[in-house]
């Protein structure tokens, strides 16, 4: 029997649903949200309620009988950090949901409001891999300074679901593959999945690794505290250069992609150079990871928005290539990945976590 899905990914100014039947979209819609709309909450949990009529109303203007779901999944949210999977929405996981264990962030909502919907109709209620995802090895979370461990934190919906349909493509085990999975859209995140674990990854946020289009990556930390504290910069200032306004965004003025190719091609020398940088940084990471695999890596698999770029995939494959062939999955469908963590659970591929 077909399995009926209603998935839910908020964002901070937008609500984007998608009805599936099995892995088929029905239908989606982005639902936008006005400054002044949101303004009327004094939190996120706020919003419940607003966020949850107005996909109730899209429902029935496009005559679809709620009812009929099997399901009902969300984006994961803030949470303690937690093994990746797909997680039923417990009463604990709620809590930590509304509270905002680690920070308040719209993808909160994902999992309250697939609960709260999934509840009134008596159907499950889950969320899939959400960005705090941690697996990492102990060795891993060691920076070198005891108050400063490194953390998981990268787009671990993206990852796993690329990773996963590459295994399922090629009749493999997920969990006995040994793969450098790399996510390159508004941040760059590059992990190492060892048997259906990211044992190690960079952190996409705000830290380490490769600049991204409005990231800065990782910098020399004897310059950056000697910006810290040059009076020229309060803490909020700092930050926005490393998170925001780093990466292309300093270099080029423009977080696009597209924007740095046609500066770079059209003869814009300082364009061309980041460009290089980027691909070089990229593929350091790739080599990073590499070794964390010991070597024996099946297979490097390049997702996101920046995967459609033929200039700088071409580029990763001439300077990575050598560790292991390469698949590459452009762009990234984050709804479609949230079903099929559901229904993986629902066909009984997979047990649902508990939190």
């Amino acid at each position: 029997m077909s399995v009926k899905s209603l998935i839910i990914n908020p964002g901070s100014t937008s609500t984007k649903i998608g009805v599936f039947e099995d892995e088929n979209l029905l239908f989606e819609e982005t639902l936008r949200h006005s400054t002044e709309e949101i303004a009327r909450y004094a939190s996120i949990v706020d919003q419940k309620d607003f966020r949850k009529e107005i996909i109730i109303n899209l429902l029935k203007e496009k005559n679809f009988d709620i009812k009929s779901l099997n399901m009902v999944v969300g984006r994961g949210g803030m949470l303690k950090p937690i093994p990746g999977g797909t997680y039923a929405v417990s009463d604990d996981l709620l809590e930590d949901l509304k509270i905002g264990r680690q920070g308040q962030h719209a993808s909160n909502l994902g999992g309250i409001l697939a609960r709260e919907i999934g509840d009134s109709i008596g159907v499950p209620s889950y969320i899939v891999d959400p960005v705090v995802v941690d697996e990492l090895e102990p060795v891993s979370r060691y920076s070198g300074v005891p108050e400063l461990p490194r953390t998981s934190v990268f787009h671990a919906l993206n990852q796993k679901a690329v990773a996963k349909r590459y295994a399922k493509e090629n009749g493999r085990d997920y969990n006995a593959l040994n793969l450098i999975v790399v996510h390159m859209g508004g941040g760059v995140s590059v992990g190492a999945h060892r048997q259906g674990k990211v044992v190690d990854v960079f952190n996409a946020l705000d830290g380490d690794g490769a600049f991204s289009p409005e990231r800065a990556g990782a910098v020399p930390s004897g310059a950056l505290i000697k910006m810290c504290f040059s009076g020229q910069y309060t803490e909020k200032e700092v930050y926005k250069k490393l998170v925001g306004g780093g990466g292309f965004n300093a270099y080029c003025g423009t977080n696009d992609m597209r924007d740095v190719d046609k500066m770079a091609d059209g003869g814009d020398a300082k364009a061309a150079e980041v460009r290089d940088a980027f691909v070089r940084q990229v593929a350091k990471d790739i080599g990073s990871m590499a070794c964390v695999l010991e070597g024996k890596v099946d297979q490097i698999v390049i997702t996101g928005g920046i995967a459609y770029d033929k200039y700088v995939v071409d580029g990763l494959k001439k300077q990575a290539g050598w560790i292991a062939p390469v698949t590459v999955y452009p762009g990234e469908d984050e709804l479609l990945a949230l079903v099929q963590g559901g229904l993986r659970v629902l066909n009984g591929e997979e047990q649902a976590m508990t939190y």
